[in-house]
């Protein structure tokens, strides 16, 4: 079921957060995922959809954040009037994931283990490390690093690593 209301993007500092940029999700709507799982596709002015968290306020009040990447796409501004819609997000790992992925977990079984040994939230991490390019080859090439990477150090993963691994890489030319 899909619930709707109007927000106006603001912002707001943080200690934990930093300064972001968030739509606050009133609080009717709300009680219908304060049971549940808070992951949720987000769409906005009808247009733009944004697979996201409800994030807590710390004081009962929950938001949706927006990166300034998806602001930019989507021509969002401080202080924009914005209509919303929120659903319940029920696919496998919470975010959109590459046509190839699960095609590449099945030819690499031992890399598919400790990828879905990881939480969820590093899962959507290096999935999200994998989307945001736009090159499907691109793509492709990261989620092999990735997989190598998980091999050579048995699931433990250190993102400053990873990012080494990124560097260093077989595909860079």
């Amino acid at each position: 079921m899909d619930y709707q209301f109007k927000s106006t993007l603001g912002h707001k500092t943080n200690d934990s957060l930093g300064w972001n940029f968030r739509i606050v999700v009133p609080d009717d709507v709300m009680d219908h995922f304060k049971s549940g799982d808070k992951r949720v596709i987000c769409t906005i002015n009808d247009s733009a959809q944004l697979h996201c968290a409800l994030m807590s306020n710390g004081d009962g009040t929950y938001f949706i954040m927006t990166n300034a990447n998806f602001r930019k796409v989507n021509k969002l501004n401080e202080g924009d009037e914005v209509f919303v819609k929120l659903k319940v997000d029920d696919s496998k790992y919470g975010m959109y994931v590459p046509d190839f992925f699960e095609e590449l977990c099945f030819q690499d079984p031992e890399a598919d283990v400790l990828f879905h040994k990881l939480t969820a939230g590093k899962q959507r991490t290096l999935l999200h490390i994998i989307s945001k390019l736009k090159s499907e080859e691109k793509q492709l090439e990261k989620s092999l690093i990735i997989f190598d990477y998980l091999k050579s150090v048995n699931g433990k993963i250190d993102f400053k690593e990873l990012n080494e691994a990124f560097k260093t890489s077989r595909f860079k030319k």
